[in-house]
């Protein structure tokens, strides 16, 4: 018997990854699966693809029903998290996959969210410097948001190594449609989304404080970010491109460099070889992301792809990832490391 972990939004696009990921991990064992509304329907009504949980029904969303894990995931709506947390046990190990728990200025979250704030959490970005051990230390995780998983990871090894100018930062990031959630909306729907791409919460997007909040810890105060989000027609994936004005002659090869020391040693993290250039479908169903650097030596700027799983390694799989850091078991289990192409 592995270690119980409960899922709250199990009915969701997270939640569902969560599931199927979870139902496969070699040392734990699902517990509860709540979803509100949902609650008393089969798994497999919402999730027709997680056959090994044919006959699992969902159960209301509360504190009684989750009581008991070792371990309790939320994918619950932003701004939902807070009131379940307060019911839970004080010592209850929690990962949060909503924003309730990432920012540490309330004025951020007031102005993004627009709900009082509930507080600030250990975040759950395992590969940045320090991330690991505060993790591994913590009780309560936030876990990042996708676009908030992908830019630091493209640009704080060049901000760290000097070789990025932090205040002129700018970033381009496009996802899939399943990043805005399950419920139904009509900009979402297959005639509105394919065959187009949309700018989206242009200047506004909620993740802007949060990325900007994880480069500013390791760039300093400077940092200036220009962040645009695009809407692609397809379900998943992140692909975000970013540019910094480069510092003091840095060259391709330091760029590069400095990507492949940082990540020389994680397992979900891949600088590609050189010519090779992300795309979201390799990392489809994965917890990898995926990296590639150049300079643009005409326009003096650092050019930096990365592509990831919105529901991976931006969401589900990085919960994961935080959650074996938390119970003490290793990094990688459960996680696939290869996405599923064609």
């Amino acid at each position: 018997m592995g270690l119980t972990v409960g899922v709250a939004g199990a009915s969701g696009y997270a939640g569902g990854e969560l599931l199927r990921l979870l139902s496969s991990h070699p040392d734990v064992e699902l517990g509860p699966l709540a979803a509100g509304s949902s609650a008393g329907e089969l798994v497999t009504a919402l999730h027709p693809q997680l056959r090994s949980l044919a006959g699992r029904r969902f159960v209301p969303t509360n504190a009684a029903e989750l009581a008991g894990c070792e371990l309790v995931l939320l994918a619950l709506p932003h701004g939902e998290s807070a009131a379940l947390v307060g019911d839970l046990a004080a010592d209850a190990a929690v990962v949060d996959l909503g924003a309730d728990f990432r920012l540490a200025d309330p004025t951020d979250w007031q102005q993004y969210y627009g709900t009082p704030h509930a507080g600030t959490w250990t975040y759950g970005l395992p590969e940045l410097p320090g991330g690991r051990a505060a993790i591994r230390a913590s009780r309560r995780v936030a876990n990042p948001g996708c676009y908030a998983t992908a830019v630091p990871l493209a640009l704080v090894p060049l901000l760290r190594a000097g070789l990025a100018e932090p205040s002129d930062l700018v970033v381009v990031a496009a996802s899939g449609t399943s990043g805005a959630g399950r419920a139904a909306k009509s900009a979402l729907l297959g005639s509105e989304v394919m065959g187009d791409l949309s700018a989206y919460r242009v200047a506004g997007h909620q993740h802007t404080p949060e990325v900007l909040q994880t480069l500013q810890a390791h760039a300093g105060d400077t940092t200036s970010l220009s962040f645009t989000t695009v809407l692609a027609p397809m379900s998943r994936g992140i692909l975000a491109t970013c540019t910094a004005r480069l510092r003091h002659g840095s060259t391709a090869v330091q760029l590069r460099e400095a990507l492949a020391s940082a990540y020389a040693d994680e397992p979900f993290v891949h600088v590609l070889d050189e010519g090779q250039w992300p795309h979201t479908a390799a990392t489809l169903g994965s917890n990898s992301c995926h990296l590639q650097v150049t300079a643009d030596l005409r326009a003096g700027r650092a050019v930096v792809v990365a592509a990831l799983d919105n529901l991976g390694k931006g969401a589900a799989g990085q919960a994961i990832q935080n959650m074996n850091l938390v119970l003490g078991l290793p990094e990688g289990s459960g996680l696939p490391l290869d996405g599923v192409a064609p």
